[in-house]
Formats: structure tokens, C-alpha cells, sequence
């Protein structure tokens, strides 16, 4: 393919990593630039392509690219939207590609989860069905380490890390108040269908007496008899219990334990899981009880980012534009896991159509036989996607994240109405 502009977006919820994947991909892509000629980024994904609303990115010095990796959140805007298919409206993909012809666009990159893998399938296919040549590359990145055909995503080992750290920190907090009554901690992590967070706080604990106790997960029917069982043993045996819940867990009937709203298209927000079991085990046996619910921050913590995870986020930042310029159109570069001590990984490239849409849930084997904690398994494969820390600068005592200038293209287009 000639000379072309690379569009790269994100999608869906950022991560404390997702800007050092667009820093590797600008970076990797000016390095090309015999092949690639202007970087663009759409504001807010995929509606930012349809709007014609682009970033050029030429404008990002060094030092600016340098701050965009350390950045968390989504630099350039994200979206939750997923196109209709072609054939339901094809003026949706008039306007898509009527934008990419605009702008020379003959790459394009997108940052996000399962739902935006389906995106790419797309678009990938409807440039073929137009005979307009695009390579389209999935860019794999979620906290919730569901996507399928990798080992790992992009995000999820510096929200393992928070998750851990807030146990192991919360624990030690509970374990030096001491009650008659006893007292119960639970910490409610994000995973609406995949309890990977949670599981991951486990990496709190050295032993079996340290907390998180129980670890509460989507992939377990929530049987309370049986868990308030496990908690009152265990208070009664060190005086306190923390527990780790995933906000999506579900009874035996398949109904979620707490939702807090639907949106426009039927979507369940969740949030309050935490909360309810807080509640339960003090209605049912008077423990003592706090909660928490870290929602935004156990994305969001910049300041405590895995190095391993940073290290992936980059890789396939870089593994994505090298895919572009081989015409490998709708694949992923994916973490293979070649070892677990030493961790060892590498890249590979599955073809995007057979994992999107897919959910990558606990496996059984990472699970307790009684449903309530992990076990040895699952610690041997979340382990090393926490090691090492990245800190960014801080000044006055806080992270600089600075605020990044970004010049928006000129349309070419009339505005879109959907």
C-alpha cells in the first residue's frame, strides 16, 4: 500500500495504560513514516470517526508523547457505540468511509475490549465489500481481562494491582480494630460477568488468615446460606473477615444481587453488590460492618501502575502498526504466555471475527472447589501481571498529568446527522 494516514480511537472504559498503547502506536507509526503519513485520533472512538471530529497528532512533541504514556484515562476520548450492521444501515458506513476517503485514511487502529473487536470486523469487512483499501487492526485493552484470544489484556494488570493493594491495606486497617461483635470489610470491584479483579485481590494475602477471606465472583451462583457460614467462622476464628465482591454476581436463578439503573438501550448499570452484602451480614449476624466501592479509581491509578502490564500495553501498540503496514487486516496482537516463572510473553495475532463479541470468564480451575476464594492456579497466572511498578513524575506532591494540547483537523465534510 502507498504511502497513508493512520487513524487510531479508543474505546469503551480507559484504563491506566490504554494512553501508553497510543503513545506506542504514534511513536512506532512516525517511525514508519516511508510507509504512514499523518497520525490521527479520533475524539471519542468510533463517533469521533463519524463526526469527523480528528486529532493530528503531529503536533505531540516528544515530551508530550513521553506524558501520554504515563497519562491514565483516554487522552483523545472515548465512547460506549456500537455501529449497526452494514446491511441494517449502510448509511452509517457511507459516512464512515466517506470520512476516511477525506483523510487519505488507509490504516485503522482501535483501542478497546470485546464490543470494539466487533466494531473492526465491521469495518474490515465492509472495506472489502467497497473495495476501499483499509487495514483495520484491533488493539486489545479492558480491566475486566475478558476479551478472548489473549492471555491477558492491556489495563487489567494495574486494576489487579489496585485491588490487591486496597485489600491488603484495608485488611491490615480492620485487623487492628478489635470488636466484641466482630468486624467485616467488603471491598466491591468492578467485573459485571467476570470475576478476574476480584480474584485478583487475592494476591493480597501471604496466607490463609489474611485478607481478602472470601472472594465473592460472577462465575458462582451466590449461595448465602453457605457464604455467611464462611463468615461467621471466620470471625469467629480471628475476629474480623474482608471479603472481595464483584459487582455482578448473581443468585442461583441467575438474577443479579444488586442493580442500581437501565439506560436508554436496556443496558444494567450495576454498583451496590458490595453494599448489600455489607447489609445482609449484619441483619443476619450483627457484625460490625463498612464497605467500599473504588469504581473509577481501580482504573484510573496512574500512580500505581503493574510494569508488566505497562510494558504489554506498549507491545502491542507497537505489534499493531507493524501489523498494519504487513496488510494483516482484522487481527489483534494478542499476549501469548510462554512461561509463568520466569514470566515470559510474546505476541501474536488472532483474527479478530473469531473472538469478537466473545466474554473470557474465571475459568473453573482458578476457582475454590466451595465457590468462595481462588485457588493455587489462579495466583501462579495473576501474579506476574502485577510485578514491577511505573510511577509517574509527581510535583507538589501529586502526579503531573498534564494537560495535552490536541489541534483538531480540518472537516472536509458536511456535519453528520445520524
Amino acid at each position: 500500500m502507498a504511502r497513508t494516514n493512520l487513524l487510531y480511537a479508543q474505546s469503551g472504559g480507559v484504563t491506566a495504560v490504554i494512553n501508553a498503547t497510543a503513545a506506542a502506536v504514534i511513536a512506532a507509526a512516525r517511525a514508519r513514516a516511508d510507509s504512514i503519513g499523518t497520525v490521527l485520533a479520533a475524539r471519542h472512538g468510533i463517533l469521533g470517526a463519524l463526526d469527523e471530529d480528528l486529532i493530528d497528532t503531529a503536533a505531540l512533541g516528544a515530551d508530550d508523547l513521553d506524558a501520554l504514556e504515563h497519562m491514565p484515562g483516554g487522552a483523545f476520548g472515548s465512547c460506549r457505540f456500537d455501529l449497526d450492521p452494514p446491511d441494517r444501515n449502510p448509511a452509517q458506513y457511507d459516512r464512515l468511509f466517506a470520512v476516511f476517503a477525506a483523510h487519505d485514511i488507509g490504516y485503522f487502529l482501535y483501542n478497546g475490549g470485546n464490543g470494539s473487536m466487533d466494531t473492526v470486523a465491521k469495518i474490515s469487512a465492509a472495506a472489502r465489500a467497497r473495495g476501499y483499501p483499509l487495514v483495520c487492526v484491533g488493539v486489545p485493552k479492558t480491566v475486566d481481562n475478558d476479551l478472548e484470544g489473549t492471555d491477558c489484556s492491556p489495563g487489567f494488570g494495574s486494576a489487579a494491582k489496585y485491588a490487591a493493594v486496597a485489600m491488603l491495606e484495608a485488611g491490615i486497617d480492620i485487623a487492628s480494630m478489635a470488636s466484641s461483635t466482630g468486624r467485616v470489610f467488603v471491598l466491591e470491584v468492578m467485573g459485571r460477568n467476570a470475576g478476574w479483579i476480584a480474584a485478583a485481590s487475592a494476591l493480597a494475602a501471604r496466607t490463609a488468615d489474611e485478607p481478602p477471606h472470601i472472594v465473592l465472583m460472577p462465575e458462582v451462583p451466590f449461595d448465602e446460606e453457605a457464604f455467611l457460614a464462611a463468615v461467621d467462622a471466620t470471625v469467629k476464628r480471628l475476629g474480623f473477615c474482608a471479603i472481595t465482591v464483584s459487582e455482578g454476581i448473581r443468585r442461583a436463578d441467575g438474577t443479579l444481587l444488586m442493580e442500581q439503573d437501565h439506560d436508554r438501550k436496556g443496558h444494567v448499570q450495576l454498583g451496590g453488590a458490595g453494599q448489600c452484602i455489607a447489609r445482609l451480614i449484619h441483619a443476619r449476624l450483627g457484625h460490625k460492618h463498612h464497605w467500599a466501592i473504588p469504581d473509577y479509581l481501580q482504573r484510573a491509578a496512574g500512580h500505581l501502575v503493574s510494569a508488566v502490564d505497562h510494558a504489554q500495553a506498549c507491545a502491542v501498540g507497537r505489534a499493531a502498526v507493524e501489523a498494519a503496514l504487513a496488510g494483516r487486516d482484522c487481527v489483534m496482537p494478542a499476549i501469548r504466555r510462554l512461561s509463568d516463572n520466569p514470566y515470559c510473553w510474546d505476541i501474536v495475532f488472532p483474527d479478530v471475527a473469531a473472538i469478537a463479541n466473545l466474554e473470557r470468564r474465571v475459568p473453573a480451575h482458578f476457582i475454590r472447589a466451595d465457590g468462595l476464594h481462588v485457588t493455587d492456579a489462579a495466583r501462579r497466572y495473576l501474579h506476574p501481571l502485577i510485578e514491577g511498578e511505573v510511577y509517574p513524575a509527581f510535583v507538589a506532591g501529586v502526579p503531573d498529568y498534564r494537560r495535552l494540547h490536541l489541534s483538531s483537523v480540518a472537516r472536509q465534510l458536511a456535519a453528520y446527522v445520524p
